[in-house]
């Protein structure tokens, strides 16, 4: 029995207990107040019995609600930090102690009550981090070689190491980030990016802990343990973010125990003028009358709802982004991306994936591009340059048939010679295969990769003996690029800029598709920073301009990121660069979820300021009445407290913020 009252007591204490507590506190002081209220004289010798009655739950009420009240201010003084809780339990103590136990109990029931709410929207806004913690599978099906041969062993997550091989059947959560060894599916990534569509995936690729496998069997080598996983990186950084405060609720914190022995003081004041210097028709006020009038004073003057205002808000603000794909670490980058007027974006990678794709293949004087494919097939998958790849998976998707060469040679940021048939091959830049032409030939190579540069794209001469072609490549672009611009414009953003180290033609028409006005292109990585220092020094010459954001892939745009007011990153899931470096991560591939994260941070400001303005109003009129006696008591405790939970209330409606438009 002895070991069961420590649990017992300390579930009491819990905040999962809070709710209960309250309700009970309020049936208590409802069946009191009732019995104290409705029993009169006329049920004769009853009445005392039930009045006695009616006294006794108002105490028991009083003694109720003071359970988590009492432990935090004593808690609060014992750090010399005074703070709302001793506020509120003095109050009632002080009320109960000159007759009037039933509003004290009243005003323990409405804070245990709000405090509870509170608890249960805080922990509503941070369901994001509980969800990812119930990503991970109880157990993962690893390969292991024994006495009996190969066999899968079940195995917890966290056992597993880089070069494991396990085994992901459909309908069964990715145990760890790895490669795809065998197999194909389609795998959801919705919790963890906010992706609603699943991804196909196939041998090669990459797969993340915590997705969901939809169907197919998988089998995937462990490219890192649980614990340097993408969704423990994430998880990481959504609880820190959570940690962060506001500047504004910083400056509330701060002052807080300020304010709360300054209440102290004026309710003291109040006792002291009322109590020996005030005069009514030359009579002295009585010393309970003045006490209940500086006690309600103490109550109605506590800043619960001012000290929720913003916390409370910015949780719900972080939440509802992190479940539409957008990371936002924590409320000081909340509160930059409200204020953003400018943003400056990355083509490559940014505007679009940064994956090459063959558009056309010209044939120059009846070369027959088929029978060139082959040996460009074979020459392309020696290479991993973008463009290489790009002609090899086109080749490989018509059908052709790895040509055999020889006297292989890459020059670096040129191109690729070879040897095919007993013919010289080269594919590479005009620069690289021109010389290697006769005058027609070269003329013609000229002029067409003229014509391919002057639609924006991007060009590769081929050469295989005497027959010649021009690969047309573009650039895949990203989910929303076509209605980026207008959203921006839709979300406030006044000034959006293109920073590119591409080709200024390539890049001014990908401008001109997507309603950019303002373009640099050409640039390298310190000359876009020069750039945006630049822009940044004429924003601060315009009266009333915002901040500026900068949009780029989180890895070749890290100075550009942390030059700009806030940076965010396109594509966060498995790099751990692009995690650490932005500001704001959006975790999926939709560009349309910046813009609606610059709408969203703009709600989340202004419930903000809706929240502290209507708590101000409500605690100076009220304090203004209880100091000229206008209100009761119990009506001071229902406002009082009434507030708090209207702040809440107004910060959870964050939550049903609309998601970005499809």
């Amino acid at each position: 029995m002895s070991e069961s009252r420590p649990g017992i007591l300390s579930r009491l204490f819990s905040d999962e207990w809070r709710l209960p507590i309250a309700m009970a506190t309020g049936v208590a002081l409802l069946i009191g107040h009732s019995l104290l209220v409705l029993v009169d004289e006329s049920m004769g010798r009853w009445s005392a019995g039930f009045h006695s009655a009616g006294h006794a739950l108002v105490w028991v009420s009083l003694m109720l609600g003071a359970i988590h009240g009492v432990r935090a201010a004593w808690e609060s003084i014992a750090e010399l930090k005074p703070n709302i809780d001793v506020l509120m339990v003095v109050g009632a103590g002080l009320a109960a102690m000159i007759g009037h136990a039933g509003e004290g109990a009243l005003l323990l029931f409405m804070f245990t009550l709000a405090g509870a709410l509170e608890h249960r929207a805080m922990a509503k806004a941070k369901d994001a981090v509980s969800r990812l913690h119930k990503l991970m599978p109880e157990e993962a099906l690893k390969r292991t070689n024994g006495a009996g041969g190969e066999r899968w062993e079940a195995v917890r997550p966290e056992e597993l190491a880089a070069g494991d091989v396990v085994l992901v059947r459909a309908g069964e959560t990715v145990p760890a980030d790895g490669d795809i060894v065998d197999g194909h599916s389609t795998v959801d990534q919705s919790t963890l990016t906010g992706e609603s569509l699943p991804r196909a995936v196939d041998v090669g690729d990459r797969v993340f802990a915590g997705t969901m496998n939809q169907n197919g069997a998988l089998t995937v080598r462990v490219t890192r343990p649980v614990a340097e996983s993408s969704l423990q990186r994430i998880l990481e950084l959504v609880i820190e973010a959570q940690g962060k405060r506001q500047p504004l609720q910083r400056v509330i914190d701060k002052f807080s125990t300020p304010y709360t022995v300054a209440v102290f003081f004026f309710a003291g004041l109040t006792l002291a003028y009322f109590g020996l210097l005030h005069r009514v028709d030359g009579e002295r006020m009585a010393f309970s009358d003045a006490a209940y009038r500086a006690i309600t004073l103490l109550i109605v003057a506590s800043p619960c709802a001012l000290v929720i205002a913003t916390p409370t808000a910015t949780l719900c603000g972080l939440n509802r982004a992190a479940r539409a794909g957008l990371l936002v670490k924590g409320g000081d980058a909340l509160e930059r991306l409200a204020r953003v007027s400018a943003v400056a974006v990355d083509k490559t990678g940014t505007l679009t994936a940064g994956e090459l794709r063959v558009v056309d293949v010209h044939g120059l004087g009846g070369a027959d591009v088929k029978a060139l494919l082959p040996v460009a097939r074979a020459v392309e998958e020696r290479s991993t340059h973008p463009i290489a790849v790009a002609i090899a998976e086109y080749a490989h998707g018509l059908g052709a048939v790895s040509a055999t060469i020889g006297a292989f040679e890459m020059v670096a940021g040129m191109g690729i010679s070879a040897e095919s048939g007993g013919e010289p091959v080269a594919i590479g830049t005009l620069e690289f295969v021109a010389p290697m032409l006769d005058g027609a030939a070269r003329a013609c190579v000229e002029s067409l990769v003229g014509e391919v540069r002057g639609r924006g794209a991007i060009s590769a001469a081929m050469r295989w003996g005497d027959r010649c072609a021009v690969f047309e490549l573009a650039d895949t672009e990203r989910l929303g690029a076509e209605s980026f611009v207008h959203e921006l414009r839709r979300s406030g953003v006044g000034r959006v800029v293109m920073l590119t180290g591409d080709h200024k033609v390539i890049a001014e028409r990908l401008a001109e598709r997507f309603g950019i006005t303002e373009v640099h292109a050409d640039l390298l990585p310190e000359e876009k920073v020069d750039r945006l220092r630049e822009i940044r020094e004429q924003m601060r010459e315009s009266p009333g301009a915002g901040g500026l954001a900068v949009i780029g892939d989180g890895v070749n745009d890290a100075p550009a990121l942390a030059t700009a007011d806030v940076g965010l990153a396109m594509g966060g899931v498995g790099a751990d660069a692009t995690l650490e470096t932005a500001d704001v991560v959006i975790l999926n591939d939709d560009l349309l979820v910046a813009p609606w994260g610059f709408r969203l941070a703009r709600r989340a400001r202004l419930v903000m300021f809706i929240n502290l303005w209507f708590a101000l109003a409500v605690i100076a009129s009220l304090a203004t009445f209880a100091l000229l006696g206008l209100i009761p008591m119990g009506v001071g405790v229902i406002g009082h407290e009434g507030s708090t939970l209207l702040v809440v209330a107004n910060s959870l409606q964050l939550l049903g913020f609309a998601g970005p438009r499809p």
